[in-house]
């Protein structure tokens, strides 16, 4: 039989022997063809490795706002492997001259409350006055793989094709808060690009999200009208910790609830105690579908900077979240000592069998752990 020889409507005029369709036409049909057709398509098949790159790449592409050099490097520093953590260290000392100009903003809200909608529309509204602006949000992790659920890139598909914009969904990994443990240091890599904001969007409210007040400037939280008030306490919680609330939503029948709720909150907050002595936080109304509201909460958000950074509060608080981080690392890195070490693998099994069995004491079963550590790392160390 006679290899078929017409040529669909989508291959170029230029094709060669070795395109893909003179693959799947031959097959089976003609064996010189077939042969040298194998040969080319087991050369295509061979996988292409990405090029190494050093840390004077790494500089120079973040330094540039290269976004492809900004994704690798805050991969590199989520990786967990000791050589990609060692190499993203020395990364990071390299850039920190160029960090720290931008505004840090930490977007919070319960799951429905339109955090990426709001996100969307708050970001094209800074681009349109000039800004560059990044945005890290944080996702819920998969229990079986650890990957990102809700894909916030899909989520803002007009923000994310703009070239001013960076948008980077980074799995939570279980961390309390939902907030990822490299988030801090994927803001100085966004900083050393050069982008004027930066965006932190958090799974949603709960206790833990001081975490995420821990690494930003201008802490937001978008609230619902008409929502029930079942989380007061939560509410309350969150509240004491927000820089400003956003009633989201305030659109068509809406509207009348949204600034019932407004005035409810302003009644609230005279009750709580603001978080510092240079902010009175304050609550406001917008509308993410609409386009309403937006330019007033950056507004806000401008003059909190100004004031922040007249006063001097705004060095005040990133040095004291500096001191925070440096000291919740040592903890970390504390308990990855303590549980990695043979000894207390070994032991760990048979004392927590102790502990369940009633023969011993939760507090006498630590005490024989750390004693256990620190005697034989010691003695090794020496």
């Amino acid at each position: 039989m006679e290899p078929i020889t017409r040529k669909p409507e989508w291959v170029p005029d230029s094709y060669s022997e070795g395109f893909a369709s003179q693959v799947v036409m031959a097959q089976g049909m003609h064996d010189g063809s077939l042969v040298s057709h194998k040969a080319t398509a087991q050369k295509i098949s061979k996988p292409i490795r990405r090029q190494l790159l050093s840390i004077d790449d790494y500089v120079e592409g973040i330094l540039s706002c290269k976004r492809a050099i900004i994704g690798r490097a805050i991969t590199l520093i989520e990786s967990n492997a000791h050589s990609h953590m060692e190499t993203a260290q020395t990364l990071l000392r390299h850039i920190m001259p160029h960090t720290g100009k931008a505004i840090r903003i930490g977007v919070t809200g319960v799951p429905g409350v339109g955090k990426s909608t709001f996100i969307e529309t708050f970001g094209s509204y800074l681009i349109e006055q000039g800004k560059r602006l990044a945005v890290l949000a944080i996702d819920p992790s998969s229990c079986i793989s650890g990957g990102s659920i809700l894909g916030d890139k899909t989520r803002m598909e007009k923000l994310s094709r703009n070239d001013k914009c960076f948008i980077r969904p980074s799995p939570s990994g279980g961390t309390l808060g939902g907030v990822a443990r490299k988030t801090r240091e994927s803001m100085l890599v966004c900083e050393a690009a050069g982008f004027d904001v930066i965006i932190v969007e958090t799974v949603g409210v709960g206790q833990s999200e001081f975490t995420v007040r821990s690494m930003v400037d201008f802490f937001l939280l978008l609230m619902l009208a008409g929502a029930g008030d079942e989380l007061q306490g939560i509410k309350r919680g969150i509240m004491e910790l927000a820089d400003a609330i956003l009633i989201n939503k305030a659109d068509g029948d809406n509207k009348v609830k949204a600034e019932f709720a407004r005035n409810e909150y302003e009644r609230s907050l005279h009750y709580i105690k603001p978080i510092s002595d240079h902010w009175t936080p304050g609550v406001f109304t917008c509308s993410a579908m609409e386009n309403s509201g937006i330019s007033d909460i950056w507004s806000v958000i401008e003059s909190y900077w100004q004031k922040g950074l007249d006063s001097g509060y705004i060095i005040e608080r990133r040095q004291a979240q500096t001191l925070n981080w440096m000291r919740e690392m040592i903890d970390d890195h504390l308990k990855s000592l303590f549980y990695s070490h043979p000894t207390i693998e070994n032991q760990f099994p048979k004392i927590e069998a102790l502990v369940l069995s009633g023969n011993l004491p939760p507090s006498a079963a630590v005490k024989e752990l750390i004693d256990l550590w620190h005697n034989h790392y010691f003695n090794h160390s020496e």
